[in-house]
């Protein structure tokens, strides 16, 4: 019976989740694939200052509106349509906005707590955690912050000292434990990427026996 499969990759900010999600779908040559990232399901705090909006801790898990996720993947996994939230990191709310988005036979769950929470864990069919360096990370984190999230290096490195640095190293760094595969150093890693399409392709074969 053929069925939907999930495939999580976690790990800390900038260490190349979405280059790798996106390396094993040049190499899967499959289709019929989506990524959904977590920073999505951020919740909406519309009722607060943007002050007071931009000084919330968006690397702890209650950040995130897991519930809404956790439902969005069970639907798609049922071949159940979603409307998939967007989140404006300028105004750091959600738009009103969402895009509809239909099941596909392989789908993608990329963040950094998306380990932390068993109940969303146990929806995933394989779990991938990249492991990465810090100061790699903080670097790639600067630059994707101040070209695509209009921020200031100060701000991003406040942040960074505040709560990403405790967070990852509270909640991120233990929940690779968890992962099925580390892949070291993300979308550099041939191999890793190698054993992990064959895996997926593995499971999309049985899943149609």
């Amino acid at each position: 019976m053929s069925k939907n499969i999930i495939i999580g990759i976690a790990g800390g900010t900038g260490s190349g989740k979405t280059t790798l999600a996106e390396r094993i779908i040049e190499e899967l040559n499959e289709p019929n694939i989506l990524i959904i990232k977590q920073d999505a399901y951020y919740k909406s705090y519309s009722a607060l200052s943007f002050d007071e909006r931009k000084n919330i801790n968006f690397d702890h898990p209650d950040a995130f509106d897991t519930p809404l996720l956790m439902k969005h993947l069970r639907n798609l996994k049922n071949d159940v349509p979603i409307d998939l939230p967007q989140y404006d990191f300028t105004t750091h709310l959600r738009k009103k906005e969402t895009i509809p988005i239909s099941p596909h036979k392989v789908l993608m769950l990329e963040g950094i707590l998306i380990f932390e929470n068993k109940e969303l864990r146990n929806l995933l069919d394989i779990k991938i955690f990249v492991d990465t360096d810090a100061d790699v990370r903080i670097l790639r984190r600067i630059k994707r912050d101040i070209q695509e999230r209009d921020r200031t290096f100060e701000s991003v490195y406040n942040q960074y000292m505040k709560t990403v640095r405790p967070m990852h190293l509270e909640f991120v760094e233990p929940s690779k434990k968890y992962a099925d595969i580390i892949v070291p150093e993300g979308g550099m890693n041939i191999i890793a990427i190698d054993m992990i399409v064959s895996k997926i392709k593995q499971i999309l074969q049985e899943s149609e026996e």
